[in-house]
């Protein structure tokens, strides 16, 4: 029987609908960012895993040595009708430090490092544009150049069983690395956020460990 997801209920494997897409997003330790995801209404499943090295397969210990190349990531599946990658991709900006290399906050190595791996030319060229928006953000406030990774088509291995939607069960550390910087993606060029400001006002960047400190249900909206 295929696992499911222990917040969202739907199985982590399936395939994608007609109305789905997926990306892959590294935003440090993999924990506290796949639940920043799977709270965005319209995400239809997460996920956390390994992508963007050379072994097939790795597992947590491998990765975790840094010798794989791998980065941890979170697989997000989204309902295109009602959410857009737009809304993704503020998300993904606005929950850590784009900036930090191979590190996010206390956790240092390559797999840590913050990449968007991509499906499409759309999402490719989406991505591209909203790291050019936050970069004059990031600038104007006196962050250095973003070192996230963008690249297509990166092949993703499921981590194990223990990792996955890890702050939702029971017994977990509460542990989120991510450093965000506190600046906000507004508009960007071919941006077109469907979801509307309410459901920003659940991330508050300026709190430490934002994300640990909020609920584990997805937003509701409408």
């Amino acid at each position: 029987m295929d696992e499911r997801h222990a917040v969202l209920g739907g199985p982590l494997r399936a395939p994608l609908a007609s109305n789905q897409a997926e990306v892959l997003f590294g935003c440090g330790c993999f924990w506290g960012a796949e639940k920043g995801f799977w709270r965005l209404p319209g995400v239809v499943t997460t996920a956390v895993g390994y992508a963007g090295g050379s072994r097939d397969n790795p597992t947590y210990q491998q990765v975790c040595s840094g010798r794989t190349g791998h980065a941890e990531v979170v697989r997000v599946v989204w309902d295109c009708n009602a959410i857009d990658f737009s809304d993704l991709l503020k998300l993904f900006w606005e929950c850590h430090n784009p900036t930090q290399g191979n590190a996010q906050g206390n956790d240092v190595g390559s797999q840590y490092r913050s990449a968007i791996y991509t499906f499409s030319d759309g999402q490719l060229a989406l991505a591209e544009a909203s790291r050019r928006a936050y970069q004059a953000l990031l600038s104007a406030a006196g962050f250095g150049p973003i070192t996230t990774e963008i690249a297509s088509e990166k092949i993703f291995f499921f981590a194990e069983s223990n990792h996955q939607q890890y702050l939702a069960k029971p017994g977990s550390r509460p542990y989120c690395s991510a450093q965000p910087s506190g600046v906000r993606l507004g508009d960007f060029a071919s941006a077109h956020y469907r979801l509307p400001p309410s459901v920003w006002t659940h991330y508050d960047w300026s709190v430490p460990h934002c994300v640990l400190r909020g609920d584990n249900a997805p937003i509701a909206w409408p």
